[in-house]
């Protein structure tokens, strides 16, 4: 996962090139404006697709690509209620990744 490099007389801790590469795909996923704003969404509360669809003005099957696309990187989960699936962060550090993703551009 992380190996030490040596550069001139000291070492530097960096990431191999799997773990930055599954690194790269997570923020590549993350690239994507409608896909932050599922997650800024997700990080007040619980979701289902016809919610979410609402909000961003999208079709269902348009927000269904965008959940797909989340859920393929581990970033959100769904548990189906009924006939409906209802989506949540992955886990709390997707919530803190956009946090900090927040109050970095929002610094002045």
């Amino acid at each position: 996962m992380v190996t030490e490099v040596i550069c001139g007389e000291q070492g530097v801790m960096m990431l191999d090139e799997m773990t930055a590469s599954a690194l790269a795909e997570t923020f590549k996923v993350l690239s994507d404006s409608t896909r932050v704003r599922i997650i800024s969404a997700l990080v007040e509360r619980e979701l289902c697709v016809h919610e979410l669809s609402e909000a961003l003005g999208l079709s269902h099957s348009a927000t269904s690509h965008q959940l797909a696309m989340l859920r393929e990187m581990r970033l959100v989960a769904a548990t189906k209620r009924g006939r409906h699936k209802i989506y949540r962060l992955d886990d709390e550090h997707i919530a803190d990744l956009f946090q900090q993703g927040l109050a970095h551009i929002l610094h002045t």
